[in-house]
């Protein structure tokens, strides 16, 4: 009688063990999981098969665990990390097939390159930020070594009001056929930004400053801004530069060698 009465005492305690071992090895699982799946369960659900006692011990021999392996805890961060940043690539890839054509549409700015090139890489650049200033020559000389390779500028001011400024100036000199020169300028001969050095390098180049004042606040102007916001927001960018080429989205400065590769393999992709 004593084997089946010992037997019988370990059960609740093997159960607990196997419950225990169960919830650590999923631990990565739930926790990628979030608050989520908590919010839908209800507290039937929540109070599961294990009474007040029960659920005490599982508590704590998931405590004495972590506190004894303390590495599960940072290896169910690094599974969060990696699923965050797949579901982010996923819908940014559903983003991107979206929007081809709004990408492509370079609306009242002037295409760098070939117009009607076969690969089109897409810019999103703010004129303050010295990473976009420092690939400006670079990726343009790319693209004039190619030859059929459109280039498509989005202005996307997100460094303050001077980068604001400065792009919707250099939308309204689009508007007097004169964005490609304004651009360039606003990139490489300004050691700073500002509106004050803006509409002197306006008044250099022999742009009409009155109307060009009067065009940076027009709705065209309002209206490229407003779609290369929305573009960004849809895109989760968070930063200048950043490149789309082909279907490939790139964040930061792309060097010469990296954006060869990229229109590369977006006309291998299109055989």
């Amino acid at each position: 009688m004593i084997r089946p009465v010992l037997a019988e005492a370990a059960r609740p305690m093997r159960r607990l063990t196997a419950v225990a071992t169960a919830v650590l090895l999923s631990l990565p699982l739930l926790l990628a999981a979030g608050p989520a799946a908590a919010q839908q369960s209800s507290p039937e659900a929540a109070q599961g098969p294990f009474d007040a006692d029960e659920q005490q011990e599982i508590r704590r021999l998931v405590r004495e665990y972590l506190l004894e392996n303390p590495e599960v805890i940072m290896e169910a961060v690094e599974v969060l990390r990696e699923r965050q940043q797949a579901a982010t690539e996923q819908d940014r890839q559903d983003a991107l097939a979206a929007n081809a054509a709004a990408l492509r549409d370079p609306g009242i700015l002037e295409v760098f390159g070939n117009p009607d090139g076969d690969v089109t890489i897409v810019e999103f650049f703010d004129y303050r930020c010295p990473y976009c200033r420092s690939v400006t020559e670079p990726l343009l000389e790319v693209v004039r070594a190619d030859g059929n390779v459109r280039l498509v500028m989005k202005e996307y001011p997100i460094l303050g009001q001077a980068s604001t400024f400065a792009a919707r100036a250099a939308a309204a000199a689009a508007l007097q056929g004169k964005y490609k020169e304004f651009h360039l300028a606003l990139m490489t001969e300004l050691q700073e930004v500002t509106q004050a050095g803006v509409l002197k390098l306006a008044e250099r180049m022999e742009l009409d400053a009155e109307r060009l004042q009067e065009d940076m606040q027009s709705d065209q102007v309002d209206k490229l801004l407003r779609d290369t916001f929305r573009l960004a927001e849809a895109l989760q960018i968070g930063g200048t530069p950043a490149f789309v080429v082909g279907d490939q989205f790139v964040a930061g400065a792309a060097g010469p060698e990296r954006l060869k590769q990229l229109i590369a393999q977006a006309r291998d992709s299109r055989q």
